[in-house]
């Protein structure tokens, strides 16, 4: 029996606790928050009695076998980076396998801190872009794999959100339908420095041509400016898809609606409950973490270094919009890059 825990009890942290519900392999045994309050109400709530404030105290004494991470990147209310600490200390207390909510990174700095971090530990990281396991976009991904929308020839995909929001959903999908192949060139355009100043620095709005090692090509597009609007009168969050078109067909998925077109049936279409969706693949990915625990060849979807590449290629779109000027990927992001974007926006 694996033995989990969680470090942050907000309100994102009840999603991973719930998969639990339904993982006979593993227990959630202990959690770790700094607010007392919300330490002891997440307790209660998912009769957890091992409870903790301190990080360091909660990992020498349960030794988990795998860590929840669920924290934003940056300190609240700060501009202080906080992913790669939290990951390091994951990293020296030898936990065998983590799960860090997304975004991996949101500037240049603690992005080559995480990538230097990923080639000397032993610990196992994965990123938690869970679209990847929503039940709908696999079965559109055995489409794909299974050939029955021919060979791919272009992607197509979008989020409404500022970029450092909703683009690590969206680049991991566009990944998951290629087999996780790298991106090796970008053109993208930047505008609007609103959200430089917030928690998740970034452009407001971003897109860009992507060019991955396989051939394929994808256009992506982030923020309310530019990204499609997929449902009526409802939040930005609500706007996440993507397309894949092939020589024979298409599928397409969207947050509570997906459609395709293949030769052996024509053109379908249906409707999601996305809610239902992202518990299902908050379980699978979950599973997935200790599928890789217990077997080095079965490497969770979403790992660490796949998602820094997939974060690393969010800074060449940045980039390649403020030069003007294509990116090679992968790309040594500048020195204080998030002043140098308010400088240049």
């Amino acid at each position: 029996m694996f033995k989990a825990a969680i470090l942050g009890c907000r309100g994102r942290a009840r999603a991973h606790a719930k998969a639990y519900q339904h993982i006979p392999v593993a227990t959630l045994a202990s959690i770790c928050d700094m607010n007392e309050e919300r330490l002891h109400e997440f307790g209660d709530m998912f009769e957890i009695g091992q409870r903790y404030t301190d990080i360091h105290e909660m990992l020498e004494k349960e030794k988990p076998d795998l860590l929840h991470i669920v924290t934003a990147p940056v300190l609240r209310g700060t501009m202080q980076l906080i992913r790669y600490s939290l990951m390091d200390t994951a990293s020296e207390h030898k936990v065998p396998g983590v799960i860090i909510e997304k975004p991996i990174a949101v500037t240049g700095e603690d992005w080559r801190q995480i990538r230097d971090l990923a080639k000397r530990s032993e610990t196992k990281f994965a990123v938690n872009t869970q679209l990847h396991f929503h039940p709908k976009n696999l079965e559109l991904k055995r489409d794909v794999t299974q050939g029955k929308i021919g060979e791919i020839k272009l992607i197509e995909a979008s989020s409404r959100n500022p970029p450092v929001d909703q683009a690590p959903h969206t680049l991991q999908l566009v990944s998951s339908y290629i087999d996780n192949s790298k991106p090796v060139k970008v053109m993208g355009q930047v505008a609007g420095k609103n959200q430089l100043n917030s928690d998740q620095p970034s452009p407001d709005n971003a897109i860009a041509r992507i060019e991955y090692a396989n051939g394929v090509q994808a256009s992506v597009a982030f923020g309310p400016e530019m990204a499609a609007r997929v449902l009526p009168e409802t939040s930005n969050n609500r706007h996440k898809r993507v397309c894949v078109f092939g020589t024979k067909g298409f599928v397409h998925w969207r947050f509570e609606n997906w459609e395709k077109f293949t030769c052996d049936n024509g053109y379908e279409s249906g409707g999601l409950n996305y809610g239902e969706e992202d518990a299902i693949a908050q379980i699978g990915l979950t599973e997935a973490m200790f599928d890789w625990l217990e077997d080095q060849k079965k490497v969770h979807p979403t790992n660490l270094k796949q998602s820094l590449a997939e974060f690393n290629l969010l800074l060449g779109i940045y980039q390649s919009g403020l030069i003007r000027h294509p990116i090679l990927l992968p790309f040594d992001p500048p020195e204080n890059f998030i002043q140098y974007m308010k400088d240049t926006l």
